[in-house]
């Protein structure tokens, strides 16, 4: 059974689904740029058997509040007290392109918080041609307002992310999605070279791997997670 609640965090109200056994490991999963919890759906199912979930919609997406202010530090900040305010300690983090990078920055920040961390086809914090994308036509599940600011640090991100990876102290599997992603392959394995004991695997899936190849993404993750029990 999925629930579907919110909870405040600063003035922001988040939305997220929650499922699997009350009393399992706490695993939170966080989605892409214009995405939102439901984006998990293909692969919730079997991450529940052993693990409690909850799929986040981050501020500006989803049935979470709109800002008059987006940034992927106050996304990351908007996870921690989301953790504190459900009371929830050391936890299991999933999280895919831009989810990816609110992931890496919080356990940079609270390596305490951040048990095990798996990074789904995430771009490597170096600079990269910007490209901000037109405005899709017709209604939108998140707020547009949040693409140019997001877009900007992912394009030209703070120095000090790439220099802080190697301050991870989870065990991290990274998740690349072959040359049919958009994302810089080699970005990716040289994200996971920086994190120490990160492990690079390649899911030929394009950039959506849990959505595209849901089997091989449940193959990768779910013994990762599983000897870290």
């Amino acid at each position: 059974m999925v629930d579907e609640e919110s909870v405040d965090v600063g003035g922001i109200r988040l939305s997220y689904r929650v499922s699997g056994p009350a009393q399992a490991r706490p695993l939170v999963l966080l989605h892409a740029l214009g995405e939102n919890a439901g984006s998990w759906d293909e692969v919730t199912p079997a991450l529940t058997r052993d693990r409690r979930v909850y799929a986040l919609d981050l501020r500006g997406h989803g049935r979470s509040d709109r800002s008059a202010h987006y940034s992927l530090d106050l996304m990351q900040a908007d996870v921690l007290r989301f953790l504190d305010a459900l009371g929830l300690g050391a936890v299991d983090v999933v999280g895919h392109s831009m989810g990816g990078i609110v992931a890496y920055l919080l356990a940079q920040r609270q390596p305490e918080r951040v048990r095990a961390l798996v990074l789904e086809d995430v771009p490597v914090p170096r600079p990269r041609t910007a490209n901000l994308p037109a405005r899709p036509d017709g209604e939108l599940s998140f707020d547009w307002e949040l693409v140019a600011p997001v877009r900007r640090q992912i394009d030209r991100p703070d120095p000090r992310w790439l220099e802080r990876l190697g301050e991870i102290t989870a065990p991290t599997l990274v998740l690349a999605g072959g040359p049919s992603s958009h994302i810089s392959q080699e970005g990716v394995a040289e994200l996971a070279a920086r994190i120490p004991g990160g492990t690079l695997v390649t899911i030929d899936a394009g950039h959506l791997i849990h959505h595209a190849a849901p089997d091989a993404f449940l193959e990768a993750v779910s013994p990762f997670l599983a000897s870290l029990s």
